[in-house]
């Protein structure tokens, strides 16, 4: 059984935020006490001896409860919890007269529960059957199999509404005693670029194109590069790429038709980071985008074109392997990465029963 149930049944069990040595008793070895009565008299005792203060586990109960609560359940507009937050409640509830953030930390660690953490999830609404399998298998494939000579694997994508960001001074570069380089807060709006970037999965090598507007007019113009600067001895040309209308409209269509060395393939629904041009656009905004101030978009078109060049000087592939997929897969088959909602595995604990 997982969610609030457990969590509080869980905390009731395991009463680890009293540690052994947060009191000399015996009777508290290994953080367990013979009854609640005790821990408040010990609790007394450590405060006046100015060690750190014991929390009957009724508080931490109550905790534990509260933090496996969405804020919002209880009344509160936050998004999540904080230890500050926390703290807040069980004071305003009457569960402890005072308790200080440190402490709520202190207890939450013992359970191994962070709520201000989040992870994002997709729900059930969006498939993941069979089709979903061969087309990561597909990917796969195209990422980890050793290629012909006469094949070619890119991965194309577009990094989108890049500014130039004129500042009203010039950066300063970083100095010595630690100061780090500064960039005036203040810049000018000049319009903004989109880059259309494909990446050779073998070499690391990278292609592209800066243009003011995305359209399927400059996708085909990137492929149009591609044709050209792909050897003629290249018959099978893979191209991996998103969903995006602008991959599969009609003129699209009609170019690949009239080449046909091209062969598409998509990355499924929600799943673009699969797309290895992605990884390469982190490292083109860490390096190179991270502090813009450029004069202006041809500025910023050269200034990206020239990170291009430098970048394929020293080209290197991805290294994704077979297992990095099994893990997609596996994540796909665990009923509770895909749950809809804690309380229907509550309904159903047949999915996964608590160790």
């Amino acid at each position: 059984m997982h969610g609030r149930s457990s969590c509080w049944l869980t905390a009731c069990r395991r009463r680890k935020w009293l540690g052994a040595s947060d009191c000399d008793d015996a009777s508290y070895e290994n953080g367990r006490s013979g009854s609640w009565t005790e821990d408040f008299v010990v609790s007394k005792m450590h405060l006046e001896a100015g060690g750190p203060r014991v929390f009957p586990p009724v508080v931490a109960t109550q905790l534990v409860k509260l933090a496996c609560e969405l804020p919002e359940d209880e009344g509160r507009s936050l998004s999540t919890w904080t230890c500050a937050e926390l703290a807040r409640m069980l004071i305003r509830d009457h569960v402890v007269d005072t308790i200080s953030a440190s402490s709520v930390q202190r207890i939450l660690a013992s359970e191994k529960l962070k709520p201000w953490r989040v992870h994002h999830w997709l729900s059930s609404k969006v498939p993941r059957d069979e089709q979903f399998r061969e087309i990561v298998h597909n990917i796969c494939d195209l990422y980890t199999r050793p290629l012909g000579t006469h094949e070619r694997v890119l991965s194309l994508d577009e990094k989108t509404s890049l500014q130039p960001r004129t500042r009203t001074s010039r950066n300063r570069p970083a100095q010595p005693s630690n100061k780090p380089v500064v960039v005036e807060h203040e810049y000018v709006r000049k319009g903004a670029l989109n880059l259309f970037a494909a990446f050779d999965t073998r070499t690391g090598r990278v292609v592209g194109i800066l243009r003011r507007r995305k359209r399927q007019i400059e996708f085909i113009e990137l492929l149009e590069v591609i044709e050209r600067t792909t050897p003629a001895s290249v018959t099978l040309i893979h191209v991996l790429c998103d969903n995006l209308s602008i991959h599969g409209g009609k003129l699209a269509q009609g170019w690949l038709a009239a080449h046909p060395r091209f062969r598409m393939h998509f990355t499924p629904v929600h799943c673009s980071w699969m797309n290895q041009v992605e990884q390469w656009f982190s490292i083109l905004q860490r390096k190179r985008l991270k502090a813009p101030n450029f004069a202006d978009l041809a500025d910023l078109e050269a200034k990206i074109l020239a990170f291009i060049d430098e970048w394929n000087e020293i080209a290197h592939p991805f290294n994704w392997t077979p297992k990095s997929f099994e893990k997609v897969l596996n994540s796909v088959d665990d009923p509770w990465r895909r749950r809809p909602h804690w309380s229907d595995v509550i309904k159903a604990p047949a999915f996964r029963t608590a160790a």
